[in-house]
């Protein structure tokens, strides 16, 4: 099952929202795609909070009276909730803060089917690669990670580090390049410098010094390796994710 959420209090752009993701529904029968719709940002909240409802995918308006979709992600990612956000606006002026709320993408109303059937697609295939797993071999046994799991990975000598995300890690016997080229097919998978790989899906934020991911650990940023990182992660937001 793959749920949707729609959330603007418009009601005429709410229905042509619903309208077109049953359109696009009905070519991924077999995903069983369940749809809900909320005129109320605060129902919405409120299903959360409830501990129920879960959507794999919400997409919010921003403009809204009382509490902007900026307002509503953010307590969404307070509650822990990882769906992915597609923002729904009729101005891009607040891409700065949808960057820390990790939304996967704007639409610019008034919304197009192309773009929006475009949209959807990337986030079911990005749902289905996150379910990959990769094989690794760690201190003489085979050892299978999920794609979603790995935060980072870490250089310490001979050996490395694949910290996950319930911050255990695995030690393998290999160069950091010969992890990086396994797992660069994934757009998500970046290089930092000559010790660190990341999981852009897992950055809380990014300065001028550090990457903070979303486990708590602050890794240091080389000199130079801030701009490429902030770039290379906006451009995944852009894109919305996915595999290359």
């Amino acid at each position: 099952m793959y749920r949707i959420a729609i959330c603007d209090d418009e009601t005429k752009e709410l229905d042509k929202t619903e309208r077109l993701v049953l359109s696009w529904g009905k070519s991924h029968e077999e995903d069983n795609i369940v749809l809900d719709r909320f005129e109320d940002p605060e129902e919405f909240l409120g299903r959360v909070r409830d501990g129920a409802y879960i959507p794999d995918l919400l997409l919010l308006d921003i403009y809204m009276p009382g509490k902007t979709g900026i307002t509503v992600a953010r307590e969404l990612r307070m509650l822990e909730n990882k769906g992915k956000i597609v923002f729904l606006t009729t101005s891009k002026e607040h891409a700065l803060d949808a960057f820390g709320v990790d939304a996967a993408q704007y639409l610019v109303k008034p919304v197009e089917e192309k773009m929006l059937f475009s949209v959807l697609d990337r986030m079911m295939e990005n749902q289905e690669r996150k379910a990959q797993h990769v094989l690794f071999r760690s201190e003489g046994r085979s050892c299978k990670v999920a794609l979603k799991d790995i935060v980072y990975c870490e250089a310490q000598g001979k050996s490395q580090r694949l910290h996950l995300a319930d911050g255990s890690f695995v030690r393998l016997r290999m160069t950091i390049s010969e992890i990086y080229e396994m797992l660069s097919e994934w757009q998500e998978f970046k290089r930092v410098g000559a010790s660190y790989i990341v999981n852009l899906e897992h950055i809380d934020s990014l300065s001028g010094q550090e990457a903070c991911m979303d486990t708590g650990k602050n890794i240091y940023l080389p000199r130079g390796a801030y701009h490429p990182l902030r770039e290379q992660y906006f451009s995944y937001f852009c894109a919305g994710g996915g595999k290359m």
